[in-house]
């Protein structure tokens, strides 16, 4: 992240916008002690983001501007069986979000948390239980397009400066949780 920011600066002089949406979702009950993808998904959802944050803070306080959009999970508000340590992750996305949005305020960097639900994507492909991937995919089969979630985005960053969207949630229609 640090050679990818220091390129975009080198580009374009300075970065406007962060996108934080790196994310393994490998649910899993936790008798089964799948540790491995426990550090994996703590390593990618929650250090990804930290990651990302502190590649592109330094020019934006620099500045005085800048807009950090960290994608969650409706998975960040309601923990099912079988998410727990995912759950955990995209939790520790929201406070990571809101507290770099009370730390940064008075610098003019804006903080979103942006909270899909089921959207079709490759996310699923990370799960390695076969009997929740199986019952995942149930839950997906009403998954909204990629591009609910690009519309989303886009409004938070057409918003005056003066506007933040601190959070959304963002579901299918027809998804219960």
């Amino acid at each position: 992240m640090e050679e990818l920011a220091a390129y975009a600066l080198t580009e374009f002089g300075k970065i406007d916008v962060l996108i934080n949406n790196a994310g393994l979702m490998p649910n899993s009950f936790l008798y089964k002690k799948q540790i491995d993808d426990w550090n994996k998904v703590i390593d990618v959802n929650i250090k990804g983001v930290l990651d990302g944050i502190a590649a592109v803070l330094p020019s934006m306080r620099e500045r005085k501007s800048g807009h950090i959009i960290n994608l969650s999970s409706v998975a960040g508000h309601v923990v099912g069986p079988t998410s727990t340590v995912y759950a955990a992750t995209k939790h520790a996305v929201r406070a990571i979000s809101e507290g770099l949005r009370k730390e940064e305020y008075s610098n003019n960097i804006r903080s979103t948390i942006i909270s899909p639900g089921a959207v079709k994507s490759e996310l699923t492909e990370s799960i390695t239980d076969p009997d929740v991937k199986a019952a995942v995919g149930e839950m997906y089969k009403g998954a909204i397009e990629a591009e609910a979630i690009a519309r989303a985005i886009a409004f938070a960053i057409e918003q005056p400066a003066d506007v933040a969207v601190n959070e959304m949630l963002i579901r299918p229609t027809h998804q219960e949780r």
